[in-house]
């Protein structure tokens, strides 16, 4: 398969779980992050937006301009990282404890397919994950340029759904056995869910 990048956010308020540093909270003794980023090992770079922290090494970090300016200015801020001529990045929300490198892998097989812009993983009720995909980066970037310009070119509060709407996105359901990889954690129940899963 191409070589690829991967940006991953971990910043937003957690306020569903008490302004905690979510990234942060572990899962099976490891915090979320890093076993996001432990699926996606094979990635360079591996870059995280959020707040300052401690990573493992190798990984790049940055900040979202402003921070706390949402996912559609982290995704930039991150591909600022990513050289263009990376042909593909996965795009993966800081929180999603249960991901692994065959799920990632198999987003990368869809994508290798034709005429497609990005794969995303959908849930159980078939919603489209977009913070779970892998995306053709001059896709990507077009997009973001498009948003920009249909914001006074501000990126700031814009919506993931809205940046990827004129993309050509193949949804991708979980069928092979194991706990849900596009499962991600908002709430405290979420994480003892996640827990009993990674056992």
């Amino acid at each position: 398969m191409e070589r690829y990048a991967v940006v991953v956010l971990a910043g937003g308020a957690a306020r569903r779980m008490g302004g905690a540093d979510k990234p942060a909270v572990p899962v099976g003794g490891r915090p979320m992050r890093d076993r996001v980023l432990a699926a996606v090992a094979d990635a360079t770079p591996r870059v995280v937006v959020g707040p300052p922290t401690t990573l493992p090494p190798g990984v790049l970090s940055t900040r979202e301009e402003p921070a706390g300016g949402g996912p559609v200015a982290a995704v930039a801020a991150g591909l600022a990282l990513v050289d263009p001529g990376t042909p593909v990045v996965a795009v993966l929300a800081a929180d999603l404890p249960l991901l692994t490198t065959e799920a990632v892998g198999t987003l990368r097989q869809v994508l290798a397919g034709p005429v497609l812009d990005g794969a995303c993983l959908v849930d159980d009720r078939g919603r489209r994950q977009f913070l779970c995909g892998v995306w053709r980066q001059a896709a990507l970037r077009s997009a973001l340029d498009r948003c920009r310009a249909g914001r006074g070119g501000t990126l700031t509060g814009a919506a993931m759904r809205g940046l990827l709407a004129d993309l050509r996105v193949a949804d991708v359901p979980w069928t092979a056995s194991g706990p849900p990889p596009w499962f991600d954690c908002d709430t405290d129940d979420d994480v003892r869910r996640a827990e009993g899963w990674s056992r």
